[in-house]
């Protein structure tokens, strides 16, 4: 779901001969389409008047029915991220890889070098148009696996690749081109406050800053389009926000960021925060994010969401808009709306309005539902696209208006608690029903999609393999989100967090080859730790970052039994904004104890400290830790950055990694 800085990513928008699924060109594609910041007023004021000469155009075209009637299609967009087989960890290698395979249009970069998007050909929404979606995207899939073997690295599909490190999302592993660094620059433009911030809390707690956009990379999606007519935009619209919630809480697949369990589907949260250019205020005003569900209803047309958008969000870049739209429109020339279509690419909405041009010349109307994460399997992610497609169309069949139903708050309000709690959620439904997602699942969703994938004469085989993937997962109580987070809390208890994490992505890995889909995989285990290699460590993946610390004033009695408690040998010592400005050493203050003998005179931290310890940088590699340790014969190093105390090294934690290469050297 990475950031876009062309316009719209549609599959539409590339022509295809009808019924034969062959491309013939791209009218408007990622890698052509020119988008640059905009550098001064004149440059705004062009830019803008197109935008508003493109909403006035598609005003004429929706009001004297310009738009296509004829077949409807389908499409998706498959985002991965790039393994080093070694380690499991992030490879940075994706424009040497797209070198490699260059004959491929149909493969694309993504905002961080270890991203790839694969575009799929649309289908015609009937017979085997999802069989053939699930082909193409196995066949293309094996094409770059194939081909990232001479990098001794593999795709891996998740919808947070849990080896990812805060050091990945660093701009020098941005994708080299100009329209990622313009969109990061006009991002950071935008920026009220001094740093983008994430906060998300799940079993465990994320906070922290970042001094880029970048942070949104660490998402990877399965972006499904369904094409609709400019009539029924409306209603399909709202269905598609009532079906949010309950798809993505079964599809669930993103738990984990940084080492944290999260939210069932954090990335809806990490994409949220990552860009978001807002910042407290002591006031009350209220300012939207980028990235959003939506305020309210559709009540009119497609173009209620435009021109939203376009009042809330000032212009992020500009492109080089050539064609007059209103012109166009009195030659009667459909236009490609290449101003508003860039304006689109920079607000995120989950259910994002699509616009594109049919073969046949006349413009189309899509729904692109960014929800679905990548993952756990190709068949999965089909079997989520199946869903969701069948239930759009079976909700059509059987709803006059679903705004009748429920209301737009708890629409609003099952969409959070859909992404905190995946499948565990518990919904507000049609009339104020309570029900939780699993039998949501199964009573209502399932049954629609059945009827909407009828309607539309799928083969009666694909939507049976489809939706058996849904009630089967639904049924276990079990999707990607719950099975790695099991998983992951299982591995932490028999090992390191950094080893854990790697064991995890590589039981994602083989799973994944294996086809078998996600609800069905076995909990992984320690003894397949081929591919954990501690000397590749650095010292922000196995230092501590759960501990205790005094202050200068503390008596050093309050120290003693503290690290009694804690059953530590070393305690750090900072100020009141968290800088390290000392170290107690048990050995110190056994002898201070020993000598003390007036119980009415109270020794100080600040009296026994040391006061310039060793530090190391959280960068620093595990074998640089070593060598400080050895050189300076310390048996604890504080972790500084910018003077800052953010972890602790003891030689209790290479004892552990020293016990875990003994155990499976000796296996």
């Amino acid at each position: 779901m990475a950031l876009k800085s062309y316009g719209n990513p549609d599959f539409v928008d590339i022509h295809i001969i009808q019924n034969k699924n062959i491309y013939l060109e791209k009218n408007f594609t990622m890698g052509e389409q020119k988008v640059s910041l905009v550098e001064d007023s004149q440059q705004m004021n062009y830019f803008i008047r197109a935008l508003l000469n493109d909403v006035r155009a598609l005003e004429h075209m929706l009001e004297n029915e310009w738009f296509n009637k004829d077949v409807m299609h389908i499409g998706a967009e498959q985002e991965m991220a790039l393994v080093d087989l070694k380690n499991y960890k992030p490879a940075t290698i994706a424009m040497e890889a797209m070198e490699t395979m260059t004959e491929h249009k149909w493969l694309e970069t993504e905002l961080a070098k270890f991203n790839l998007e694969i575009c799929l050909t649309p289908q015609k929404f009937e017979g085997d148009c999802l069989s053939n979606m699930h082909k193409e995207i196995s066949t293309r899939l094996d094409v770059i696996s194939g081909n990232l073997k001479q990098f001794d690295a593999d795709i891996l599909l998740t919808g947070i690749l849990p080896t990812l490190r805060k050091r990945n999302l660093e701009l020098d592993h941005l994708t080299p081109k100009k329209r990622y660094y313009a969109l990061m620059e006009g991002m950071n433009r935008q920026l009220i406050g001094s740093a983008f911030e994430l906060r998300l809390e799940g079993i465990d707690e994320l906070m922290l800053k970042h001094d880029s956009p970048l942070l949104e990379a660490v998402n990877t999606s399965f972006q499904v389009h369904l094409q609709v007519t400019a009539s029924e935009f409306v209603k399909m619209y709202n269905i598609s926000q009532a079906l949010t919630a309950p798809v993505m809480a079964i599809a669930a697949n993103s738990p984990i960021v940084f080492g944290k369990r999260l939210w069932h589907e954090s990335r809806i949260a990490m994409f949220q925060q990552a860009i978001d250019t807002r910042t407290t205020h002591n006031h009350m005003r209220e300012r939207s994010p980028r990235v959003n569900f939506g305020n309210k209803w559709l009540d009119d047309s497609i173009l209620e969401i435009y021109k939203e958008d376009i009042s809330r969000f000032r212009v992020l870049l500009s492109s080089d808009v050539t064609e007059d739209s209103l012109e166009m429109i009195k030659k009667e020339v459909t236009p490609n709306l290449r101003a508003l279509q860039v304006h689109n690419s920079t607000v995120y909405r989950w259910n994002r309005p699509c616009y594109g041009i049919s073969p046949n010349g006349k413009p189309h109307l899509r729904i692109e539902n960014r929800v679905i994460p990548s993952g756990p399997t190709v068949l999965d992610e089909m079997a989520n696209a199946a869903l969701w497609l069948g239930a759009m169309k079976g909700m059509d069949q059987s709803l006059e208006d679903i705004r009748t139903k429920l209301s737009f708050a708890d629409a609003r309000d099952n969409f959070i608690k859909a992404a905190k709690y995946g499948i565990d959620s518990k919904f507000t439904w049609f009339n104020d029903k309570k029900i939780s997602a699993c039998d949501l699942i199964l009573e209502e969703l399932v049954p629609a999609a059945i009827q909407g994938l009828q309607y539309m004469k799928v083969n009666q085989a694909d939507i049976d393999k489809y939706m058996n993937v849904i009630i089967e997962r639904a049924e276990k109580h079990m999707n990607g989100a719950r099975w790695q987070l099991r998983s992951f809390t299982k591995l932490k208890e028999e090992t390191t967090q950094a080893e854990a994490l790697t064991i995890l992505a590589h039981s994602i890995h083989i799973n994944q080859k294996s086809q078998i889909p996600g609800h069905l995989w076995e909990l992984p285990t320690i003894d397949n730790t081929e591919h954990w290699h501690p000397q590749d460590l650095i010292v922000s993946e196995f230092m501590q970052t759960d501990f205790q610390t005094v202050q200068k004033g503390d008596i050093i009695e309050f120290v003693a039994e503290l690290m009694d408690w804690q059953n530590v040998k070393f305690t750090p010592v900072e100020d009141s904004k968290a800088n390290l400005v000392g170290l107690v050493a048990s050995d110190k203050l056994i002898r201070e104890f020993a000598k003390k003998s007036n119980p009415d005179t109270f020794v100080t931290v600040e009296e026994i400290m040391i006061k310039n310890p060793i530090c190391i940088d959280p960068e620093a590699t595990i074998q640089d830790a070593m060598k400080l340790m050895n050189e300076h014969n310390v048996d604890c190093l504080p972790v500084v950055q910018h003077d800052e105390l953010i972890g602790m090294i003891t030689e209790k934690d290479f004892i552990g990694i020293s016990r875990r290469l003994i155990k499976r050297t000796a296996s």
